[in-house]
């Protein structure tokens, strides 16, 4: 298991192994993980993988192409079936409970889960629809992610950097407790990365699973660090007990 042995963010917790005591009570974490195995035919996406992050903890994922880093993050998101071990995600197991996590969590892929047809606007108000989120949410997130202005024009149109905003937009709507962001400043300016950062960076206070290819800047919001190699734990531990150097070494 991996626990980073850290002070949560909501007050003072104390971990002993993989039991977190806080002030208010006896806590669950919000990810827990033993012997994932996952494959594709006779593929082996995933194997042996087990983590645990408590709530409010960053957990950055490092590895080459291949090495099952999108795979574990649609399994956490309940799009994939486990093949062999134990998944927990916000105290429900999956997949048998996979319907009660679903609206708790927020998850950024590669593909932005926009309509391209329809204007930013349109899509965020559909997501809105789905979850029972006030309009007003919209267009505050859309003022958020500075798309006002731009909000009524077709997907297809913008750039790969707005879609990226309003893919960010979309995925907070509903105010997840937990992000699954697989590579989240992708296509964006420096401008574009400071305006999403309070929606999914480290001053959002959700916890955060992040895929990255960036071992500095991975590192530097990394609570927990996980490294995959051929969908297996080459690296598995606290943030502060990793370098830059070991990260590098998952991609020779």
């Amino acid at each position: 298991m991996i626990n980073s042995g850290r002070r949560s963010n909501g007050g003072a917790s104390f971990f002993f192994g993989e039991v977190n005591f806080s002030e208010a009570g006896l806590s669950v974490a919000v990810l827990e993980v033993e012997g994932l195995a996952r494959h594709y035919g006779e593929l082996e996406a995933l194997a042996d993988v087990s983590l645990s992050l408590n709530k409010g903890e960053t957990l950055v994922v490092f590895g080459p192409n291949g090495a099952g880093k999108s795979t574990l993050l649609r399994v956490l998101a309940t799009l994939l079936r486990p093949h062999r071990g134990s998944v927990r995600v916000l105290g429900s197991s999956l997949p048998q409970d996979a319907w009660s996590v679903r609206g708790r969590i927020g998850l950024l892929a590669h593909e932005p889960l926009l309509y391209r047809e329809l204007t930013a606007r349109e899509n965020l108000r559909f997501h809105a629809r789905l979850h029972g989120v006030a309009a007003e949410r919209v267009e505050l997130l859309l003022g958020a992610v500075a798309m006002t202005q731009r909000a009524d024009e077709p997907l297809r149109t913008l750039s790969r950097g707005m879609v990226q905003r309003v893919a960010i937009a979309r995925t907070v709507l509903h105010e997840p407790e937990l992000l699954l962001l697989d590579e989240p400043h992708a296509n964006l300016d420096p401008v574009a990365v400071e305006l999403t950062e309070p929606l999914i960076g480290a001053g959002s206070g959700r916890t955060r699973v992040i895929c990255s290819h960036d071992p500095s800047g991975g590192l530097a919001e990394a609570d927990v660090v996980l490294g995959l190699r051929a969908g297996r734990a080459a690296v598995a531990r606290a943030a502060a007990d990793v370098d830059s150097a070991a990260i590098a070494e998952l991609y020779r």
